[in-house]
C-alpha cells in the first residue's frame, strides 16, 4: 500500500472532529433535560407555596429555600447550556472546514493523477529512443 493520501487523513479528522460535534450535543441535550428536570421542580414548589393546604403552610420556609436553591441551579444551568451552545457551532465549523479541505485535496489529487496519466500518455506516443525500451 502506497504512502497515505492528504484528503484520506483529512477523513480521519473529519470523522473525529464529527464525534467531537456528537459529543458536545449530547452535553447540550443533557444540560437541557436538567433545565426541564429543575423548571418542573420550581413549578411544583411554587404550587406547594400557593397552596392553601395548612399542611404545605407549614414547610412554607422549606419550600422557599428549596426554590431559591432551584433557581441558582437553573441560572448555572443556563450558563452551562450557552457555553455548549456555543462549543456545538465551534465543533460544527471545524468538522466543515475540515470536510472542505478533505474536498479540496481530493479534487487535487484527482487532479494530479489524471495530469500524470496524461503525461504518461504523451511518453508513450513520443518515446525518446533512450525510453525505446518501453515500447518493446
Amino acid at each position: 500500500m502506497g504512502p497515505t493520501r492528504k484528503s484520506e487523513k483529512l477523513a480521519r479528522l473529519v470523522s473525529v472532529q464529527r464525534h467531537m460535534e456528537r459529543m458536545a450535543e449530547s452535553d447540550l441535550s443533557n444540560t437541557a433535560r436538567q433545565r426541564d428536570e429543575v423548571a418542573a421542580s420550581m413549578h411544583t414548589v411554587m404550587d406547594a407555596i400557593g397552596s392553601l393546604d395548612p399542611v404545605h403552610r407549614l414547610f412554607a420556609q422549606n419550600y422557599a429555600e428549596r426554590f431559591d436553591r432551584l433557581a441558582n441551579m437553573e441560572k448555572q444551568l443556563a450558563g452551562i447550556q450557552q457555553a455548549q451552545e456555543a462549543k456545538v457551532v465551534r465543533e460544527r465549523v471545524k468538522g466543515d472546514r475540515l470536510e472542505e479541505n478533505r474536498r479540496d485535496a481530493r479534487l487535487d489529487e484527482d487532479r494530479e493523477a489524471d495530469d500524470n496519466a496524461i503525461y504518461d500518455l504523451v511518453d508513450m506516443r513520443y518515446a525518446t529512443p533512450a525510453s525505446s525500451k518501453l515500447q518493446e
